[in-house]
C-alpha cells in the first residue's frame, strides 16, 4: 500500500491550497483517511480525518480546512483556506482500512499507512 501526498507549496498569508492523498495497492472503502502535520521543532498534530464509508469528518479546528474523499479514485483531499504562517508544516496523509470510533480518529497510532508528506509554507 502506498499513499502519495501532493499539492503542497509556497503560498502567501490568506491564500489557499488543496492537498491530495492518493492511495494505491488497496481500497479504503470502509476505513478512515486523515491528515496530520508537523511544523519545525514541534510534535506531529492531527488536522482532519474522514470516514471513507460514511464520510463523517473530524477536525482539530473547524472553519478553515475541509477534508473530503473520492472513493472511486481512492483519494482524500484537504482544502486549506485563509492560510496563516502557523500553518507552515509538512502535511502527512494517513489511512486505515478498518472502521474506527469517532473519538479515535485524531490518534496517529490508529492509522496503518502513511504518506511521505508534502511541505506547505505560508509566507507572511
Amino acid at each position: 500500500v502506498q499513499l502519495q501526498a501532493s499539492g503542497g507549496g509556497l503560498v502567501q498569508t490568506g491564500g489557499s491550497l488543496r492537498l491530495s492523498c492518493a492511495a494505491s495497492g488497496r481500497t479504503f472503502s470502509s476505513g478512515v483517511m486523515g491528515w496530520f502535520r508537523q511544523a519545525p521543532g514541534k510534535e506531529r498534530e492531527f488536522v482532519a480525518a474522514i470516514s471513507t464509508g460514511s464520510a463523517r469528518t473530524h477536525y482539530a479546528l473547524q472553519g478553515r480546512f475541509t477534508i473530503s474523499r473520492d472513493n472511486a479514485k481512492n483519494t482524500a483531499y484537504l482544502q486549506m483556506n485563509t492560510l496563516k504562517p502557523d500553518d507552515t508544516a509538512v502535511y502527512y496523509c494517513a489511512a486505515r482500512n478498518r472502521r474506527i470510533i469517532f473519538s479515535a480518529m485524531d490518534q496517529a497510532e490508529q492509522y496503518d499507512y502513511w504518506g511521505q508528506g508534502t511541505l506547505v509554507t505560508v509566507s507572511s
